[in-house]
């Protein structure tokens, strides 16, 4: 497409990052809304590390209470942002579904010293044109994140 969006098809998944001053924006897609906040994460990964060989040294689960679309893409990517914190992991994949009303998600990690670090390492998830809802292709997200 001539307007730097990405061609999107129905069904297909994925994330990009774009140009934003100061911070970085990420956006992501899926079939569904699960596979969108997994795109997320996987893009806000690839914003700052290079994970392409990485293997994980654990896997983390995490459950989130159903709120809103838009809180439970904040919360998830505040997830990812104290695990690198606090405990120095990065995910190296990531599966989301919902079970019993929760979002049930698995976070494969590795840890930050072990893989290249690329860009900035995010500081925290901006609430500022943060959106996430149902599009004509599945499910689409945007987030700007401080580093």
């Amino acid at each position: 497409m001539d307007d730097g969006e990405p061609a999107r098809r129905r069904g297909e998944d994925g994330h990009r990052t774009v140009p934003h001053t100061a911070d970085v924006r990420i956006e992501a897609w899926g079939a569904s809304r699960e596979r969108c906040l997994g795109e997320a994460v996987l893009g806000l990964v690839e914003s700052f590390a290079d994970v392409s060989a990485a293997h994980a040294d654990a896997v983390r689960r995490v459950r989130f209470v159903e709120e809103s679309d838009d809180d439970l893409l904040a919360d998830l990517l505040d997830e990812v942002v104290y695990r690198l914190d606090a405990h120095g992991e990065v995910p190296v994949d990531v599966e989301v579904e919902l079970t019993e009303g929760e979002l049930d998600v698995r976070l494969a990690v590795a840890r930050l010293a072990g893989v290249p670090v690329i860009g900035s390492v995010p500081k925290a998830v901006s609430w500022h044109e943060l959106r996430m809802g149902p599009d004509a292709y599945g499910w689409s997200c945007a987030v700007t994140v401080d580093v």
